[in-house]
């Protein structure tokens, strides 16, 4: 296991780990935890053999309770613009890593917590886990991309509640305004985040890959442009021996071998 100053990284069976590891703190983010969230996703993306990413939080209070507040106290405004922009990039980074992120949540996710699980391709989270965008309570606003992710995953209208009231709401309420994918007991949290990642892997890595930047940039333009898009990652997925073993295989109704190629 790999080890940072705040987070914890490992590689197991074609899945990377990264736990957030400040638990005294409920695994708020300060700047060298942000530096080592970058550094883990950059390796799990330039690993060839990492198929998928859980990203969770140490202990079982938190998944990440938001920034720590102790280090924003002190910013100057340029300092957190800086921030916020070195934040926005670690999650993008997140979001856009060609490979599945499941948001393991196991306990709070606000601020940065949420926005950070957002980022994630998949959120699943214990019964008792919380959420929430608390930054107007502190004279701020979200600013590792929440204003902008939160809206395109519940729409406008439970974004800006969210948002301008600041308050908790229950990983029961997150799932019914489709903030998370699932609610699982917290014994089976890890376990269900690696059994969707290993669906996942048995299909083909190129489709996986394309699929998620179909939907990533697709968010991003109008739908006509989305599926020009679409139709020309198609084109490219139609090129690829993993689309002749694919539809050889169900033709031949057997289980498919793909390569990744």
């Amino acid at each position: 296991m790999s080890r940072f100053e705040n987070v914890l990284y490992d590689k197991r069976a074609g899945i990377a780990y990264v736990t957030v590891n400040r638990p005294k703190a409920l695994n708020a983010l300060d700047t060298p935890t942000w530096t080592d969230l970058r550094s883990a996703f950059e390796d799990a993306r330039d690993d060839v053999d990492v198929r998928g990413v859980i990203l969770t939080g140490a202990g079982d209070r938190a998944f990440i309770a938001g920034a720590d507040i102790s280090e924003l106290a002190h910013v100057t405004a340029y300092e957190a613009q800086q921030s916020s922009r070195f934040g926005q990039g670690v999650l993008d980074l997140i979001e856009n890593l060609g490979k599945p992120v499941i948001a393991a949540i196991n306990g709070f996710a606000l601020g940065g917590g949420c926005e950070t699980a957002m980022a994630c391709t998949i959120r699943i989270a214990v019964e008792a886990a919380k959420f929430g965008q608390p930054e107007v309570k502190l004279g701020l606003l979200p600013g590792g991309g929440g204003t902008q992710r939160l809206p395109r995953l519940v729409g406008k209208g439970h974004a800006l509640q969210l948002i301008l009231t600041g308050e908790m709401i229950s990983a029961q309420e997150a799932y019914r305004i489709g903030l998370v994918n699932e609610i699982v007991p917290a014994a089976e949290l890890i376990a269900r985040a690696e059994a969707i990642l290993k669906t996942i892997a048995s299909n083909a890595p190129i489709a996986v890959r394309l699929s998620l930047e179909a939907a990533n940039k697709g968010a991003e333009t109008s739908q006509s442009e989305g599926q020009l898009l679409e139709a020309s990652y198609f084109g490219l997925c139609a090129a690829t021996e993993d689309k002749k073993e694919g539809t050889s295989a169900f033709l031949e109704k057997r289980a498919p071998r793909f390569q990744g190629r």
